[in-house]
């Protein structure tokens, strides 16, 4: 049977947190063992959706980030939660930017939707008071974690 394990972290929108939210997924990812390019794929990815909730979630207002950090056996989940204005998926095919900004319209990133795909195994954005972006790495079957 798999044990599931969940940690969960909220931080202020602001820009200075995401280094935190960055170094707790660290810590998590390299307890499961994960590899040091995995890891990095998703800090990478992890940023991206952090750095979208802070540049676009709550126009300029103050705002929180919650982060889950959900483990087992053979996957890491990361849910990136804003409460701010959310956008459509439709809006992010037309434009590849969240929370309704064209490409133009976007400081930093802009591409953070395809980023966040290409580096992870599985992306799934839901609205319900906010924006969720989950982002799943399944872990590397080894000798080691075997």
């Amino acid at each position: 049977m798999t044990k599931e394990r969940v940690v969960t972290l909220t931080v202020p929108a602001s820009p200075e947190y995401v280094d935190l939210i960055r170094l707790t997924l660290y810590g998590i990812a390299s307890k499961l063992k994960f590899s040091f390019e995995d890891i990095e794929d998703m800090k990478v990815a992890v940023s991206e959706a952090c750095n979208n909730a802070v540049l676009h979630a709550y126009g300029g207002e103050d705002g929180k980030i919650e982060v889950q950090f959900t483990t087992d056996n053979e996957q890491l989940s990361i849910s990136v939660k804003d409460f701010g204005r959310s956008f459509t998926v439709e809006e992010s095919k037309e434009s590849p930017a969240m929370h309704g900004k064209s490409i133009d319209e976007i400081q930093s990133g802009g591409l953070g939707l395809y980023l966040m795909q290409a580096l992870m195994d599985h992306v799934e954005v839901t609205q319900e008071g906010g924006t969720t972006v989950t982002l799943t790495k399944k872990r590397m079957k080894t000798e080691e974690t075997a």
